[in-house]
């Protein structure tokens, strides 16, 4: 195993193991609204796993790539979602009178 190999193992699981802890500790209250800012993040991802794969040597580089790329796609359409039903909440519904 190379230096770098590993020194990207120890970098994947200090963000897991970091990542989880941040988010365990937000309060449900302000997990969707979080939501919309990690929306951006996942673009960010997208755009990475695009160059990735762009630029990959391999085909199993390549299919990380793409792999990568349909994961935060995937996050990005479901906080979209998310969002977009919680601000359906906050909308006035029309008063029926009778």
């Amino acid at each position: 195993m190379s230096p770098e190999f590993i020194q990207g193992i120890v970098v994947f699981v200090l963000a897991a193991f970091i990542g989880f802890e941040v988010i365990s500790k937000v309060p449900p209250t302000l997990h969707t609204p979080l939501m919309s800012g990690a929306n951006a993040i996942s673009g960010i991802t997208i755009v990475g796993a695009i160059i990735a794969a762009a630029f990959a040597d391999g085909a199993f580089a390549i299919i990380l790539g793409i792999l990568a790329m349909a994961f935060a796609m995937i996050n990005v359409v479901g906080g979209f979602l998310v969002t977009d039903r919680m601000l359906e909440m906050f909308k006035k519904k029309p008063v029926v009178k009778k």
